[in-house]
């Protein structure tokens, strides 16, 4: 359900380097082979879009656990008997000066998961970049 707001998100980005790339010399190339219009589509511009669309993945990943906990936090989202991040942290701001650890780490892990999966996202990006000047050995 999620990944169909994200839809957009995802769309725009990918429409705007579909129609640089419809310009480009390779593409003429294939409508010069005689190719259709969706051969040329799956053969030639779907290779190049496919590291757009790897790399949008962790992106809206980490937004939606931050849309959860946020709703979790403000009563909106997971009720109480399952666990998240937002729960955990409304449960523990009412022990804060007992125990302050029942709010530090849930946060604590929260920003730990959204930051690695950002960081994940930025090394696909750069393995997936073909300008890239560093290149992963294989």
């Amino acid at each position: 359900m999620i990944g169909i707001v994200y839809i957009p998100y995802v769309l725009k980005p990918v429409r705007a380097q579909v129609l640089q790339m419809r310009e480009r010399e390779f593409i003429d190339a294939a409508r010069q082979q005689g190719l259709s219009n969706l051969q040329i589509m799956f053969r030639e511009l779907m290779p190049n879009v496919a590291s757009t669309i790897v790399v949008f993945i962790p992106l809206i990943l980490a937004n939606a656990i931050l849309l959860e906990a946020g709703l979790s936090y403000l009563g909106a989202g997971v009720q109480p008997p399952n666990p998240s991040w937002g729960t955990m942290i409304a449960q523990g701001i009412s022990t804060i000066p007992a125990a302050f650890s029942n709010v530090l780490v849930p946060g604590i892990m929260l920003v730990l998961a959204v930051m690695s999966i950002n960081i994940f996202g930025d090394g696909v990006r750069d393995a997936l970049d073909p300008r890239a000047k560093v290149r992963i050995a294989r």
